[in-house]
């Protein structure tokens, strides 16, 4: 006889890798249940059927319910359809209107279509015969529903359901007037005030989350103490510090089989740890593919990020050419603000054969460039959790990082007197204090001996979820004592 689940979980948010993603919040709810199910929870995903998911698993899918919802004046068609994969049920709700474009409509229309998709989440749930224990909600968009459970729901059959609010970045709030919330949700106007859905003069779903969830967390423990404090929270400082009992931080992992330089089907040339030939081998590779054409032993910095200015991009710029001084190679995988765009460019051009700026996403080169570099660049100016300095550590890439959130609880700096570390940061948003991070890395490096130490510590760290899986079922079955 099978074990019974020790709980039931429904995780829910706007997107989820492999089948849409635009950032880290994907790379979660696409791993996480996997880990999960392994300790033992029945544990599975509800997220919007947008159109990118329809066109590739559409064939794949089983149709269970449909019906039609009130979102304000309007009626709505809401479908629910069934996708399994990987040993994880997924559910996704379905309307064309809604999830027939964009992932992110942006503006009031973004804030309808999630407005939408929780209204639609929150009647589904009898109708698909899966009430859990616990609803895992993430980010903004998911926001409204802890307050609306524990007022419209309260005497219905998802009465006891259980709220773990997930804060992935607290700079997106989803931001509203009353009156268009109350349209959406029909909120009742006692509740627009500032112990629970009003923030400086606009009704903010992040708020109702943070009032109204049983608990908070976030995606590392550093950035659950920033958050604590104005320049960190956006706003939302006071009632982060309220309900400072109930907010932990449990720093996200990352996908081990996906990214695992002995397996990675991106890599011409597989390494692991107790022979790094292969490394070396990436390297000449891609640097002749990439035009690159310095010697294969230049120490080669990568950076692979949306080109933003919360990842630090100013402070590059401002020392760039300071940087190119040195006896360095630079490859920039990614694409955001022109401004970035346009600079990495002219980098380029300006230090021919040194210097690469991919302006694209390209998930095979994202792998090559993890596996080829020697050193990765990651200044960023928060950082709540960070994948990528976590990748680059797997693959042996020792990251420069700056001391914030999830970066500073996932990268050790190097101590030049007891040889201990497995990378370099800095702790002011400062240009020149990084340029001096980079310089220090580039010497230390260059000692074959203390490189291959540093490359040794990074690859033996264990990074992978289901650390973060064992947190997140003892946050679970706390709420269920």
């Amino acid at each position: 006889m099978a074990k019974k689940p020790v709980a039931s979980v429904l995780i829910a948010g706007s997107e989820c890798a492999p089948f849409a993603k635009t950032g880290g919040l994907a790379d979660v709810i696409g791993t996480l249940p996997r880990d999960l199910i392994a300790l033992g929870l029945d544990v599975r995903v509800m997220i919007p059927y947008h159109s990118i998911i329809k066109k590739k698993y559409g064939e794949k899918t089983t149709h269970l319910t449909d019906f039609w919802i009130h979102l304000g004046w309007r009626s709505q068609y809401v479908g629910v359809e069934e996708l399994v994969h990987d040993g994880v049920t997924y559910y996704l709700i379905d309307n064309e209107y809604y999830f027939g474009g964009p992932i992110y409509k942006g503006g009031e229309a973004e804030g309808e279509q999630y407005a939408f998709f929780q209204r639609a989440l929150l009647e589904s749930l009898e109708k698909i015969d899966f009430i859990p224990d616990v609803l895992h909600l993430n980010d903004w968009q998911t926001g409204m529903i802890p307050m609306l459970l524990k007022t419209q729901y309260q005497k219905t059959a998802l009465k006891d359901v259980k709220t773990v609010f997930t804060i992935h970045n607290m700079m997106y709030q989803g931001t509203y007037s009353f009156g268009t919330v109350r349209d959406w949700f029909n909120v009742d106007p006692s509740y627009y005030n500032s112990e629970c859905l009003e923030a400086y003069g606009c009704a903010n779903f992040m708020k109702a989350a943070l009032v109204f969830s049983d608990k908070i967390n976030t995606v590392s423990p550093t950035y659950a103490d920033e958050i604590k404090t104005a320049y960190f929270a956006y706003g939302m400082e006071g009632i982060l510090n309220a309900r400072s009992r109930d907010l932990v931080g449990i720093l996200n992992g990352i996908d081990v089989e996906a990214f695992n330089p002995e397996t990675d089907k991106f890599l011409k040339h597989h390494f692991s740890v107790d022979d790094l030939s292969g490394k070396y081998e990436n390297k000449k590779l891609l640097m002749r593919d990439l035009g690159l054409t310095v010697d294969p032993s230049t120490p080669l910095i990568g950076m692979i990020s949306r080109l933003t200015s919360q990842k630090g991009f100013d402070l590059v710029m401002r020392v760039f050419n300071e940087i190119m001084e040195e006896d360095v190679a630079i490859v920039l995988l990614g694409t955001g603000d022109p401004m970035y765009e346009s600079f990495f460019r002219g980098m380029e051009a300006s230090y021919k054969g040194r210097v690469c700026s991919y302006i694209a996403y390209d998930n095979a080169l994202s792998h090559q460039i993890y596996a080829a570099s020697d050193l990765f660049l990651m200044p960023s100016k928060f950082e709540p959790c960070g994948i990528s300095q976590m990748i680059s550590l797997r693959y042996g890439t020792l990251p420069i990082v700056r001391e914030t959130g999830g970066l500073r609880d996932t990268v050790t700096p190097y101590n030049e007197f007891t040889g201990e570390g497995n990378g370099f940061s800095f702790t002011n948003y400062n240009a020149h204090d990084m340029l001096e991070v980079i310089r220090l890395a580039l010497r230390t490096i260059s000692d074959p001996k203390t490189r291959l130490r540093l490359i040794e510590n990074a690859m033996k760290e264990d990074n992978s979820f289901i650390v973060s899986a064992k947190k997140y079922r003892d946050l679970y079955l706390s709420l269920l004592d």
